[in-house]
């Protein structure tokens, strides 16, 4: 898979579990992580005001995740985590991630979320300005 978005994230010691690897559940995280940086660069050009807990106007929710293990990711200082938006719904889209431990793929996993208007606490249509600027930076 090729992404045009990468981002680094940090292995951190209680990510890692007695057997010395990253523990399972710390991969949905570093989705998060990752997923947080492509929102906030692509769309929201850098500004991560909209992410806090006050924040107004559109958010996400996770309607559902998926995770597929390759091979464990062992006492990694960091790893990168590809993310792209293959296409676009109405009200929801889906994520595709690639986590790498340096050349080798360690995870691949997908997200679908829904977009939500957080004062009327329900679903809303994808706004056209993250619509158009997924789809530029995609290609789609």
């Amino acid at each position: 898979m090729s992404f045009e978005f990468t981002t680094t994230v940090d292995v951190r010691y209680d990510d890692l579990d007695t057997y010395g690897h990253v523990n399972n559940v710390r991969y949905g995280t570093y989705l998060e992580e990752a997923r947080i940086d492509y929102l906030a660069e692509v769309v929201a050009r850098g500004d991560r005001s909209y992410l806090s807990a006050e924040g107004e106007g559109t958010g996400i929710v996770i309607a559902n995740l998926e995770l597929d293990y390759e091979r464990p990711v062992q006492s990694a200082e960091a790893v990168t985590v590809g993310v792209r938006v293959p296409r676009l719904g109405t009200k929801s889209f889906p994520f595709e991630y690639e986590v790498r431990d340096g050349d080798a793929v360690a995870a691949t996993g997908e997200t679908t979320v829904v977009t939500y208007d957080r004062e009327a606490e329900a679903p809303q249509e994808i706004p056209d300005d993250w619509r158009e600027a997924i789809t530029q930076f995609e290609g789609l």
